[in-house]
């Protein structure tokens, strides 16, 4: 059995996208979680003075377990963060804690790509779900056209994606106006944009390795296609 060199070099590409965008933010997350801020202000403190500043007061914020785990759940109101956000004062801790209050501020105003977005959630969950499914069941059977169909379903989990960006990119924006305007010193924000910037690229090499993954399906459809 042949490897079709092309599928492999994607592959790869893909594995190396993936893995660079990891390593940046956990680089970035473990440097600057070192390095306490200079107002000394925890994750938690930092979130609470950023949701009141926007006249947000029916948000929670919460500690919770893991790493990188921080979260805003809109159905309950809360702010989760893992404990070394929470709790800690470093640049990381105000850093992600604010992102994730952009995204409870988002939710207040009703931000339309956040609404869009969560519009298709139930629609991509769906599709997550049976594209690979119904790619892998056409390629075996030969039913190209079944395939074809796992490969639009796959496509609207790469748009959910795209929408995701301007989502994520606006509440780092708003985290990075919150913290400049004073919160923190000038010294501290550097780190502060390498944190959220690094975030923001696990977002960006979600999109790419999505699209190289529909690349790589396309050209085993359509390979097969012309074999038969």
């Amino acid at each position: 059995m042949t490897i079709d060199p092309i599928q492999l070099m994607l592959i790869l590409f893909t594995f190396l996208i993936a893995s660079l965008a990891q390593s940046a933010v956990t680089r970035a997350y473990n440097t600057f979680l070192q390095i306490p801020n200079s107002r000394s202000m925890t994750g938690a403190e930092a979130a609470d003075r950023f949701l009141r500043e926007n006249g947000i007061h029916d948000v929670s914020i919460e500690p919770t377990r893991g790493t990188l785990t921080d979260h805003y759940d809109p159905r309950s109101k809360v702010i989760k963060l893992s404990r070394d956000v929470y709790y800690g004062n470093s640049i990381a801790s105000v850093s992600i804690a604010t992102h994730e209050v952009g995204h409870a501020i988002q939710h207040a105003v009703r931000y339309p790509m956040l609404v869009f977005r969560n519009l298709m959630v139930p629609v991509t969950q769906i599709s997550s779900s049976l594209s690979w499914i119904l790619i892998f069941a056409g390629l075996i059977l030969g039913f190209l056209d079944l395939a074809l169909v796992g490969l639009v379903l796959f496509g609207v989990v790469a748009l959910f994606q795209l929408v995701t960006l301007p989502v994520e990119f606006n509440a780092s924006s708003r985290a990075l106006a919150f913290l400049g305007n004073g919160v923190l010193n000038e010294e501290d924000l550097p780190g502060a944009k390498r944190v959220l910037n690094a975030a923001a690229m696990t977002y960006v090499a979600a999109l790419v390795t999505s699209l190289l993954t529909i690349l790589r399906f396309v050209l085993l459809i359509f390979g097969n296609s012309r074999r038969r």
